[in-house]
């Protein structure tokens, strides 16, 4: 009977190795895990957990005992050491585990402020792992000053977290605007006015020099001589791909581990999902980094490890809450030259078009038309955009037509 491994305890490895079991693998499978906690959620770490609503074991994709039950070897605080592929075997600090078929889901890095920027003070975080946002949570304070790098979703969301707890955040992108990367100039708009309202400090268009401090962070210059007095900071300036092992084995890596349709790598023995997987998708190679696809394209590569030959096609969608809105995305927007806007009440959703193709929806509190743009972007329909921009059309109706 077939031995599988899969390296990388997050989400596509939690979703995997289940997936396995759902399709009647009787094989050998086992997990291994960096951390010394089964595979957990990331997205509420920056939200729910650090505010204390939501306690560790909630975090928890499944029970500790799930895998037991599955006949699922749960491999905690492991460190791979190296992958050997024609002896087809993973070699850990401890042990080695041979393989028929091996799975790769490393995830991703936090990009991190080098040293000589002061990144190495005591008291400068990122938010990627339960560890991460244990060791911040006690710098959260009524009082607090807080300096956030990175003006994406990450930052934004420990943003509205940190003054929900009574800090003083201030906010700096060195882009032009806020969501610069992965968003409209609307969606930039509405957020940037949200978190000023809510008493962020947001400079936009100004690069961080370096961080000030003896041992632990006391304060920040940036590009234009200012400097501010801070008690913590947070950087989110992205992730990059945990490609690591995968090149030192030799397996073909560019900006992620380079998989064909079905998630095989220049390996046929190897395969890889989430974040740290890059694929072809409509003629070009995509990585995405979101809860939709660590599982739908796990859940797909284990049917294909067990013979199911069927190619990966992702519907992505994603999501950010920052105090009490809920943005939902829909689509990717790449290539679009046109946004429009609908507001209804004090739902707001913004349109892009790529020439007459409905490409991609934002919708802040509106999850109705969150859905119908989600609905109409998977069954490739692209209603006129003057259509979309009438607050008398009636919606649901598109669907239809």
């Amino acid at each position: 009977m077939a031995d599988i491994v899969v390296i990388g305890g997050g989400q596509a490895g939690s979703s995997l190795v289940a997936r396995l079991r759902e399709q009647g693998f009787e094989g050998g499978v086992t997990l291994v895990c960096g951390e010394s906690v089964p595979p957990y959620q990331r997205p509420p770490l920056s939200k729910a957990y650090l505010l204390g609503d939501m306690d560790e074991a909630r975090l928890y994709l499944r029970p500790e005992s799930y895998y037991a039950e599955k006949g699922i070897e749960l491999v905690l605080g492991a460190e791979t050491v190296a992958i050997d592929r024609v002896a087809k075997t993973v070699t850990l600090a401890d042990r080695v585990l041979p393989y028929d078929q091996l799975a790769l889901t490393t995830g991703s890095h936090p990009r991190r402020l080098p040293a000589a920027m002061g990144g190495d003070l005591a008291g400068v975080h990122v938010v990627r792992t339960l560890a991460d946002v244990d060791g911040m949570q006690p710098g959260f304070g009524p009082g607090k000053r807080a300096l956030i790098v990175g003006g994406g979703y990450i930052g934004l969301e420990a943003a509205a977290v940190a003054r929900k707890l009574g800090v003083e955040v201030t906010l700096v992108e060195m882009a032009p605007r806020i969501l610069q990367r992965v968003a409209a100039p609307e969606t930039s708009d509405y957020f940037r006015a949200l978190h000023t309202a809510k008493g962020v400090a947001i400079r936009e268009g100004l690069g961080l020099e370096r961080l000030l401090g003896d041992t632990h962070v006391t304060g920040a210059r940036f590009s234009d001589g200012s400097e501010i007095a801070v008690d913590f900071v947070i950087v989110g300036v992205g992730i990059a791909p945990a490609t690591e092992l995968a090149e030192a084995a030799g397996v073909a890596v560019d900006n992620g581990i380079v998989v064909d349709a079905q998630g095989r790598t220049s390996d046929p023995h190897i395969w890889a999902a989430g974040d740290c997987a890059i694929f072809p998708r409509h003629g070009q190679m995509i990585r995405l980094e979101s809860v939709q696809n660590a599982i739908d394209q796990a859940e797909q590569v284990a049917d294909n490890m067990l013979g199911a030959g069927v190619d990966y096609d992702p519907k992505p969608w994603f999501w950010s809450d920052q105090y009490d809105v809920k943005l939902q995305i829909a689509g990717l927007n790449t290539g679009y030259d046109r946004v429009v806007v609908r507001k209804t009440g004090d739902s707001v959703s913004h349109w892009y078009y790529g020439g007459e193709t409905l490409l991609a929806v934002d919708a802040m509190n509106d999850p109705r038309n969150y859905m119908i743009g989600k609905r109409l972007i998977e069954a490739g329909k692209s209603p006129a955009p003057d259509v979309i921009a009438n607050p008398e059309t009636d919606m649901k109706a598109l669907l239809k037509a």
